[in-house]
């Protein structure tokens, strides 16, 4: 893909990631090193609670989203970082062999009235897994640079 800087984007632009499979091991890693709930970590325990088995942290599902989505090579070019996410909601679990993909649609568009190198660009983000069911969405707020004049 070319380079893409802020104002290359448009409102209603779709933006699409390949899909990643996540494993059971990599969810009892992560969630031995950052959440170590029950349900992310002990696969007995994790049977009998309220998800019925073994799931990925949400925090581990935003990490790889966005790991994949910047794989697509949309904002890499451009990227001046994110003052944060908007709009977070865990849909679904994600479970041990689920394949993740992503969707980010741009909601929104301003130019930095101070800053003329940069705009803030909204984009609205599904992750969807295999069966193509919603399990993560979130608004994410892009600091983006503007092609040099």
């Amino acid at each position: 893909m070319q380079a893409l800087y802020f104002d290359d984007f448009e409102p209603g632009q779709q933006f699409h990631s390949k899909g990643v499979t996540i494993t059971e091991s990599q969810i009892l890693d992560f969630a031995l090193l950052y959440d170590p709930q029950p349900f992310h970590l002990d696969k007995r325990a994790a049977e009998e609670g309220p998800f019925n088995g073994l799931i990925a942290s949400g925090f581990q599902t935003l990490a790889l989203a966005f790991r994949i989505f910047y794989q697509a090579n949309v904002i890499n070019a451009c990227s001046m970082g994110s003052p944060g996410f908007d709009e977070l909601r865990w849909v679904r679990p994600v479970r041990p062999g689920d394949t993740l993909k992503v969707t980010a649609t741009v909601r929104e568009m301003r130019p930095s009235k101070s800053k003329p190198d940069r705009g803030t660009l909204l984009m609205d983000y599904e992750v969807m897994n295999q069966l193509d069911e919603v399990v993560m969405t979130f608004t994410a707020i892009h600091i983006l640079a503007r092609k040099a004049a």
